[in-house]
């Protein structure tokens, strides 16, 4: 079982890891610049986030419907998964698309985005917008191959898309004299090339299961109605998340650019970690949803708990490192001093977040496997009131107060779904 953990979770690390050197980089890019620059690309970030991480659902529940699908040897089933995956896609890449007008003024607005920097965040956005279509396609396909217990896959086109993205960034930056356009353009070209890599993936080693794709089955009302219920509670469960992170960045833009900076850079250590323990997650995902679907209970606990271990180990090294190189970080992500300087006495906060935090992510990874998406919306609201009320009550500490109310958040979460799974184990919905 730790071998079949490690076969999933090493490709995981090791692609998710490139995910926020992406979003590093962008970072570093900037902020050789200004504290517009950083804070522009963070905020323009977060957008995307919060419309992304919302349709997040596209590659969870196809994870965990797939990985059932496929311990039940079901291939009809698996090739269905995908292709209502692919259905939704297109639907919502065209209205992104279409509606990216008033979704663009809306997120200005909520971000508290004003004068030059609100200009440098809508070129930002409605150069980015145009990925759209494609970045879902990979949230389909990339999902869909952690269901078939196929890590490599995601690892390929993880690492393919960021190294492409991370280059034309660079050049555009660096050598065509742009600057939050040129970060824009490298990620809309770099996901349109992950698309075209992500097919060529499909037919190279499943296109045996083309003869079982059926357009009416994968239409059909019933099963339709049954993958987007699914779906909808892990929507609502991503919406409150991305909305917890908009409300982080709105309160930091709104205390002023050098808190936005500052906010932006130190989301980066939480983006390490949260992506290096997701690998974890994604293996509890794989497995759990196999042995689920192949009613195997011990080998699924076994899973459940080896995923936790291995996940609490990565979140100690984390904290480790966070205690002795923080600082020194700081400097790979700008050279301005006041930046550096206004970061330092939050470094301690960047400590706590792996050891607290990421007992939710390894839970995600279990409760998308079961399919138990009720409970994992459930848990996801009691967490965000706990949010708010956490911020509410320690306003009077500042920015230190926002990043309590951000901790506590991804704790409770964590124990709300111990709680809930101590209660009804397997049979969680």
């Amino acid at each position: 079982m730790n071998k079949e953990i490690l076969r999933l979770a090493i490709p995981n690390i090791i692609s998710n890891i490139s995910v926020p050197l992406l979003s590093s980089v962008d970072t570093a890019l900037m902020g050789r610049m200004s504290e517009l620059h950083i804070g522009a690309v963070g905020v323009g970030s977060m957008i995307f986030n919060f419309i992304y991480w919302n349709f997040g659902f596209l590659r969870m529940g196809t994870t965990g419907m797939t990985a059932q699908a496929y311990g039940r040897s079901a291939e009809a089933e698996i090739t269905h998964t995908l292709g209502r995956a692919l259905l939704i896609v297109l639907a919502v890449g065209a209205l992104l698309l279409l509606l990216q007008g008033p979704i663009g003024a809306a997120g200005f607005t909520l971000m508290q985005t004003e004068g030059e920097q609100r200009a440098l965040v809508a070129q930002y956005f409605y150069l980015r917008i145009w990925a759209a279509p494609a970045t879902l396609g990979l949230y389909a396909f990339m999902g869909w191959f952690f269901g078939m217990q196929n890590a490599i896959y995601p690892l390929i086109l993880t690492v393919a898309i960021n190294v492409v993205n991370i280059l034309l960034s660079v050049y555009l930056v660096e050598y065509q004299g742009m600057d939050v356009d040129g970060v824009a353009l490298g990620t809309l070209i770099a996901q349109y090339f992950g698309l075209l890599l992500a097919i060529a993936l499909f037919f190279y080693r499943y296109r045996y299961l083309l003869p079982h794709f059926r357009l009416r089955a994968i239409a059909a009302w019933g099963e339709l109605t049954g993958f987007l219920r699914i779906n909808a509670d892990i929507f609502l469960r991503t919406l409150c998340l991305t909305g917890a992170f908009g409300f982080f960045y709105s309160q930091s833009s709104g205390q002023g650019e050098m808190a936005l900076a500052v906010n932006t850079i130190l989301l980066q250590y939480l983006n390490w970690m949260s992506y290096g323990v997701d690998g974890f997650a994604y293996a509890s995902e794989s497995l759990v949803g196999k042995y689920k679907g192949a009613g195997n209970r011990s080998r699924t606990r076994r899973a459940i708990r080896l995923s936790f271990g291995w996940g609490m180990g990565l979140a100690l090294l984390f904290s480790l490192g966070y205690g002795l190189a923080g600082e020194g970080l700081l400097r790979l992500f700008t050279n301005q001093p006041d930046v550096i300087a206004a970061a330092r006495p939050y470094l301690f906060w960047m400590i706590l977040f792996p050891l607290l935090g990421t007992p939710s992510y390894i839970w995600d990874g279990v409760y998308i496997g079961l399919t138990a998406s009720v409970s994992m919306r459930n848990s996801m609201l009691a967490a965000v009131v706990i949010f708010l009320l956490g911020y509410y009550l320690s306003v009077g500490l500042g920015n230190h107060g926002l990043w309590l109310a951000l901790l506590l958040f991804l704790f409770a979460r964590g124990v709300i779904q111990q709680w809930l799974f101590a209660r009804k184990g397997l049979e969680l919905r």
